[in-house]
């Protein structure tokens, strides 16, 4: 069979041997992400027609406002996961602290944890521009059968055991990772099947874009003024272009296609950065790392980052490892 022609599930089936913990669990995750994700594609593909845009009313445990699509992707991921009986546990960016799954027995067999961003780049819907769900693949580091504990979610970025994002731009994209290389996998909405459409997604060492929101540059951190300035100075290989969507997944994709960097620093307005550790920071990390990329803090492997909290926030410095390691060359400056 053609690579190309390979849908997602025959790709788990023929891959499942190279996951150090081949039990099955793992491809029932995934296969439960991806009957999520089309659902989801599905209400944003209607955005416009029905009542699913703008927001909701509330916010959520950050502070921010929610948007009607955050709420109906968030209930829709965790319904799905929790009916599929296959984790014992789930933390959401929409909900305030993680929720523990029980079996139909009572029981937590289940060995893994699953933490989601439902909906990201959500303040993009009203304007149809693309928009993403990013997740996140942990075994638990508690006993199994008992009740899953803050600790299980705490874990580094490097316990990952897959790592993925959905992008609903104008073809729907489930990339993921389990540690084995990065593959895209392209929905055929006329018959909802996801087919392998890129195979080995590598970052291009070093690339021509820069995805970052300039209007907080007389906020940003004096080493990400400079690298920025370093990016617009004419040279033999430069001025780079700057691309900034605003919103992760989108950035993230295209940089990864076609090579660039993507930056959220810490600012004088967010002294920790925006972007959340577990949702989205370790998740896209996992899947820089292995496809030849690089992330970091500014300094530190993000990989690495001790978490604290379940909605801990940090800078996020991500991309072609060149363009990476260029940018914390002036922070280390600085």
């Amino acid at each position: 069979m053609d690579k190309k022609n390979k849908t997602l599930g025959e790709f788990i089936i023929e891959n499942q041997s190279s996951f150090q913990y081949s039990t099955g669990e793992l491809s029932k995750l995934i296969h439960a992400i991806r009957l999520a994700a089309k659902v989801v594609n599905h209400e944003v593909n209607k955005a416009g027609l029905i009542d699913v845009l703008g927001a909701a009313g509330d916010t959520n445990i950050q502070g921010e406002d929610q948007q009607k699509l955050d709420v109906l992707a968030n209930e829709k991921f965790i319904q799905t996961l929790r009916n599929r009986e296959i984790v014992c546990g789930i933390a959401s960016e929409e909900e305030d602290d993680f929720i523990s799954i029980n079996s139909n027995d009572n029981k937590q067999r289940n060995k893994y944890i699953v933490l989601i961003d439902p909906l990201d780049g959500s303040s993009n819907i009203d304007v149809n521009v693309s928009v993403g769900t990013i997740f996140s693949i942990y075994r638990r580091v508690t006993p199994v059968g008992t009740p899953v504990t803050l600790e299980d979610f705490l874990q580094p970025g490097k316990n990952q055991v897959a790592a993925g994002y959905i992008i609903y731009g104008t073809s729907t994209m489930l990339v993921y990772t389990t540690g084995d290389g990065v593959n895209g996998f392209t929905l055929n909405p006329a018959i909802g099947t996801f087919y392998l459409s890129h195979p080995g997604m590598i970052f291009p060492d070093s690339g021509k874009i820069y995805s970052v929101n300039e209007g907080n540059y007389s906020h940003f951190p004096q080493g990400v003024k400079d690298y920025i300035k370093y990016c617009q100075k004419e040279e033999e290989d430069r001025p780079y272009t700057s691309r900034y969507i605003g919103s992760l997944v989108s950035d993230f994709h295209r940089n990864m296609i076609k090579g660039g960097i993507y930056m959220y620093p810490k600012s004088s307005v967010a002294s920790n950065g925006k972007l959340r550790l577990l949702y989205e920071c370790n998740p896209m990390a996992f899947i820089a790392e292995q496809a030849g990329g690089k992330a970091s803090d500014g300094y530190t492997r993000i990989l690495e980052v001790e978490a604290t909290e379940l909605h801990q926030r940090v800078p996020f410095f991500c991309g072609s490892k060149k363009m990476v390691e260029k940018a914390e060359e002036f922070m280390a400056k600085n």
